[in-house]
This record gives C-alpha cells, structure tokens and sequence, in this order.
C-alpha cells in the first residue's frame, strides 16, 4: 500500500508541476493580450482621429467608415480597400489589421491554456484522493495488526538498520555540486515524510533529491521519473556519493547514494529521512548528475 501511495504521489507531484506551468503560461498570456489589447486601442485612437478630421472638413473616407462598422476585422481582410485611402491611413490600418489578428490568436491560446489548466486541476485532485486513500488504507491495516504482528513487522522494516541517523564514512562525491547536495541532503535526516512536499520541514522521496541539488544550485526536475533522466546513467559498481538511485520498474522511489552501500531518503509516510542500505529495493538506474 505505501508502495502504491508512492506512485500516486509522484503522479500527484507530476500533475502539480503541469498546472504550476499552465498557471504561468495563462498569466503570461494574460499579459500579452493586454499589451496587444492597450496597442489596438493606440491605432484606433489614431485612426479614428483621422477620421474625424476629414468628417470636420467635409466627409470621411469611405474606408475609414467602414472601419468603425461591426466587423472592422473583416473590412481589413479586403486588401484591395488599402489603394482608396492614403499611405499613411494604409500603413495604419495594416498595422491595426495585424494587432488584430494578432489579439484574437493570443485570445484564442489563452483560452486553450485555461481549459488545460481545469483538465490538470482535476488530475491533481484525483491524484491526491488516491494518495489519501491508499495512506488511509495502510494505517487502517497497522492499525488492525496485533502487538505482536506490528513488533514483526517493526523489526522487518528495521532490518539492517540499526543506525538509520548514521551514515557511512562516504568517499569523494561525482563532483563539487554533488557534494554540496549531498551535504544538503545529510542536514535533512530525521525530518518527516510529507507526501507532496519538497521541503525543508518535510519531503517526499523526489522532494527530497529536488531540494538538496537546489540548495547546490543545481534545478532537477520534480518526479522520480523525471530525476531518471536528470543527468548520465551508470552501473551500481560505479556509483559515488551524490549519485540518484531510482528504484522499482515504474521508477516510482529514488534516493541518493551516501557511499558505503548506503543511501539517503525519505521512504514512506512515518518514517523520517535516514539512511538505508542500497538495496532495499529492486534497483531501475543509477543516475549522475
């Protein structure tokens, strides 16, 4: 059960990451459209004054009459117009027919952004009840378990970790910026397991890895799967401290190599940042960043 609250985590993780983009990418087109928006009404201020001078001085131009109608877009569209009024009054109008069209794309964009964002809200959402109810699931079943059955299963899960606090004697880092997210890393143990979190009072398994290369200066990206491919694959034999080790076929847990067959992680809801042998789990990849 925690194994698959972890995987609907990460899907958690993944979907909160894709909405914070598609939040971005909306509020960045809100602005454009209003750039684009404050230009149209620059060009039909200048163009309507034009207008009103020749209606002083005895009639408007019969292009810039149709300029004001309905649906300007449309008059614009009829290049042919341009050659009945004059070269500036086309220039104008060739550069309101632009921001125009330029407008109603950006609209048109801004609108697709905002119904993927609802699409990713409700993936978030889902993601995050299934999180909920496999943890309320695996509490219900420790609960259920008999003061002999839950000193068992403490002991299992114990087993070979008889310092969880204490790491290893760890050899030379992969590199400076390993070292420092490694150092960052160590100054987290003991701290909880809080799905969904990337620190620095709680951590979920990547929350953890994402956190620790930041504070080295170093941007991975927010999912298990993803910190797969954050950097050079490697064998085992040559991992060094600092390395990612991902775990499961479905790359749903990683932790960081501490050197001394040993890594740092956050392994699941109750159990606090620590260290663990490397092969407490089946191992996908070994990743250098």
């Amino acid at each position: 059960l925690y194994h698959e609250a972890e995987k609907a985590t990460e899907d958690y993780d993944r979907a909160d990451e894709h909405a914070d983009a598609l939040r971005r990418q909306v509020h960045d087109a809100q602005d454009r459209i209003a750039r684009r928006q404050q230009r149209v009404n620059t060009l039909r201020e200048s163009i309507g004054s034009v207008a009103g001078a020749q209606y002083r001085s005895g009639g408007i131009d019969p292009s810039l009459a149709l300029l004001f109608s309905r649906d300007p877009a449309e008059y614009l569209d009829r290049a042919s117009t341009l050659d009945r009024i004059g070269a500036h009054q086309a220039g104008e109008l060739q550069a309101l027919r632009q921001a125009l069209r330029s407008l109603a794309q950006q609209r048109a964009e801004a609108t697709a952004a905002l119904a993927e964002l609802e699409k990713s809200r409700t993936a978030v959402a889902a993601h995050k009840h299934t999180v909920e109810r496999k943890l309320a699931q695996a509490r219900r079943l420790l609960n259920s378990l008999t003061r002999a059955e839950r000193d068992a299963y403490t002991s299992v899960s114990r087993s070979g970790r008889d310092d969880l606090l204490s790491g290893p004697d760890a050899g030379p880092a992969a590199s400076g910026r390993a070292a420092a997210a490694l150092a960052a890393a160590r100054s987290a143990l003991g701290r909880p397991y809080v799905w969904g979190a990337n620190g620095p009072s709680g951590f979920d398994c990547s929350g953890l890895m994402q956190w620790a290369y930041a504070q080295a200066g170093v941007h991975l990206p927010r999912t298990s799967q993803e910190q797969r491919y954050a950097g050079r694959q490697i064998p085992l034999s040559q991992a060094r401290p600092g390395d990612l080790v991902v775990y499961r076929s479905d790359a749903s847990h990683v932790a960081m190599y501490v050197g001394g067959g040993r890594v740092i992680h956050a392994p699941h809801p109750g159990a606090p940042v620590r260290y663990d042998p490397v092969n407490m789990l089946p191992i996908s990849s070994v990743t250098r960043v």
